[in-house]
């Protein structure tokens, strides 16, 4: 097991919660209660939760724009297709198409594959990639393109939906 307040201890209690669905109503969750949002869309309080359960300290993300925006102001966001993400990142989302133009979504950076994608621990997302990947209801394991650049020779059938990283001050 490993010591709190490090990437791997944030990894670790993320990983635990993968197939835990919300219910039995909608948005329910221990993450939303836990974070006072309960019955709401729950990607922010699932990492709030899980960073909580690790003893690392990020901003509060249950609205995915202020915590972006948290990140930001607090000089520990990094973007763009020359980052290189870390495991532990908090990582963002705007999903093209799915009808709301801004950060919607958030998720914990397990690793970087190498290859212009990352495998993330997300809350309320959908295993299926036709389902609801902002509010699909199940803690998953996902697949995401960060790297717009070479994007169609790496993996042309996943959109670059990652706005930026916010990186938790670790041990």
């Amino acid at each position: 097991m490993a010591q709190l307040n490090t990437p791997t201890k944030l990894i670790e209690v993320a990983l635990a919660e993968v197939g835990t669905i919300e219910g039995p109503k909608d948005n329910e969750t221990k993450y939303g209660k836990f974070t006072k949002a309960n019955f709401l869309p729950w990607c922010g309080s699932f990492v709030m939760w899980c960073a909580n359960e690790a003893g690392v300290k990020v901003p509060n993300c249950v609205s995915t724009l202020v915590g972006a925006q948290a990140f930001q102001k607090n000089k520990t966001w990094f973007e763009g297709d020359d980052v290189r993400p870390l495991p532990g990142d908090i990582v963002f989302f705007d999903f093209p198409g799915d009808g709301v133009d801004r950060i919607s979504h958030v998720g914990i950076v397990v690793k970087d594959n190498g290859d212009g994608t990352i495998t993330c621990v997300e809350g309320n997302t959908a295993a299926d990639k036709k389902g609801d990947q902002r509010n699909g209801g199940e803690v998953c394991l996902k697949i995401r393109a960060y790297q717009k650049k070479n994007r169609s020779k790496l993996k042309p059938n996943l959109p670059v939906a990652i706005v930026g990283f916010g990186r938790p001050k670790f041990i």
